[in-house]
């Protein structure tokens, strides 16, 4: 699988949950270097665009990536 287009500059991949170290591994596994068209983040930035989403928002919070979406 390859690795999301966001990767390098993305502020979860890079600096996000230092204090779960196991858990954001499981996370960059399965949504940066995984499925990540199922990303919350990339899914929202694809649709309205980088400035759009949250910075507090993760990749598994799907329900809030389509609330983001669908007010616009």
């Amino acid at each position: 699988m390859a690795d999301c287009t966001h990767l390098e500059k993305c502020p979860f991949f890079n600096d996000r949950m230092q204090s779960m170290p196991a858990t954001a591994d499981i996370d960059k596994k399965r949504y940066c270097r995984g499925e990540f068209s199922n990303c919350a983040r990339f899914r929202v930035s694809k649709v309205l665009g980088k400035e759009k989403f949250p910075s507090d928002l993760l990749p598994n919070q799907s329900d809030k990536a389509n609330e983001i979406i669908a007010a616009g």
